[in-house]
């Protein structure tokens, strides 16, 4: 059975499209991924074959415009009668639901956000857009997964439709994790650089830390500007920004950390009910936490106390909490961190997928 699995995405550091085609393809689906090469055309590989569609536009509002016209074409070129869809997001929704029409053939859209309440565009005349699309498109969704319990819960409320929740989390890291001896302590933030992150409020904190060093791993439309933040406030020997990296070569410097942050805003629903991905990735490098208490955080402290819990986003709160972890050191959550390690694991989440796409195979090509 071939699935056709298409995103508005280079797919170079998308883990979880990379982890979803990765458990199709093991288990025997014939996987074609289909990205684009917006923020760059790195060089990639995968066991399966892969296309990225081309850009001439400059601004993302027309890339965007541009990317569903392409898209339609290149899904009608390599979609037939024994293809599943798989879109991925909102914004690779329309071309999928057109095609998935007239072929009838099934599509399973994977929601990895609350599109239409994202910060970036929250308030704005594209918001409208794209809300009229979900509105149009989502409640005649039949197969859907989505990243959180919280977000399945707000689709059901909005559209009726009953996601299957696959959280975006990595396999599981079974080989023995040292604990390094660092001087100065390593404070860690990965994602990526833009609004509602807390990042601002994290470098801020710094100023009553003694003794380390803030290293951001990321990029995007907010870094000159932190950047800038840190020279004015006389912190750019304490806070490092690493850039972009490569999946392997951030997960040995999430190793090295000392203590992880997720410290979200709330932006809108979409950051809200998150369960960011640097969760889980700190909890299978066995790093200790601090994190806001929005519910899926919540949700994972109140099961394993894998660190800190924040109420609010004020520098001293925040530093408070990680002078905290950094007292009690790794080694006094490394218990409870196994223990949450063991259960948000990538392998958790595999038969989920495996389910689905065996429902949708046999409701529709049997």
């Amino acid at each position: 059975m071939k699935i056709l699995v298409s995103a508005f995405s280079n797919l170079y550091t998308d883990q979880r499209i990379e982890k979803v085609c990765d458990t199709l393809h093991r288990n025997g689906y014939k996987i074609e991924l289909i990205g684009n090469t917006w923020g760059g055309e790195p060089d990639m590989e995968r066991p399966y074959p892969f296309f990225r569609i081309r850009h001439s536009q400059t601004s993302l509002r027309r890339a965007y415009l541009e990317f569903q016209f392409k898209l339609y074409r290149e899904l009608t070129k390599r979609a037939d009668k024994n293809t599943i869809l798989l879109a991925n997001d909102l914004d690779a929704l329309l071309p999928n639901f057109l095609i998935a029409k007239k072929l009838n053939i099934p599509l399973v859209f994977d929601s990895h956000e609350i599109f239409t309440e994202m910060p970036a565009i929250k308030g704005r005349f594209t918001q409208k857009i794209w809300k009229s699309l979900e509105k149009q498109l989502v409640p005649g969704t039949k197969y859907m997964m989505t990243e959180s319990h919280s977000y399945a819960e707000w689709f059901h409320d909005e559209y009726g439709v009953q996601p299957v929740v696959i959280r975006n989390i990595p396999k599981k890291i079974t080989e023995t994790i040292d604990i390094p001896t660092n001087n100065p302590k390593i404070i860690l933030y990965q994602g990526a650089i833009n609004q509602s992150r807390g990042i601002p409020q994290a470098i801020l904190a710094m100023k009553n830390i003694e003794n380390a060093v803030f290293k951001i791993i990321g990029d995007g439309p907010k870094k000159e500007e932190y950047e800038a933040l840190a020279r004015k406030e006389n912190l750019e020997e304490k806070v490092i920004f690493l850039g972009k990296l490569h999946p392997d070569a951030l997960r040995k410097v999430t190793r090295t950390a000392d203590v992880g942050l997720s410290v979200e805003e709330n932006g809108g629903v979409s950051y809200l009910y998150s369960l960011p991905n640097k969760v889980a990735d700190y909890i299978q490098s066995r790093v200790p936490l601090v994190m806001i208490n929005f519910p899926e955080m919540k949700r994972v402290y109140d099961q394993f106390t894998v660190g800190e819990m924040i109420e609010n986003h004020q520098p001293e709160t925040i530093s408070k909490a990680i002078t905290a972890v950094l007292e009690k050191g790794r080694s006094f959550y490394q218990s409870e961190l196994e223990k949450a390690a063991e259960e948000l694991c990538w392998e958790k989440e595999e038969p989920k997928i495996l389910a689905l796409f065996q429902q949708v195979e046999k409701e529709n090509f049997h």
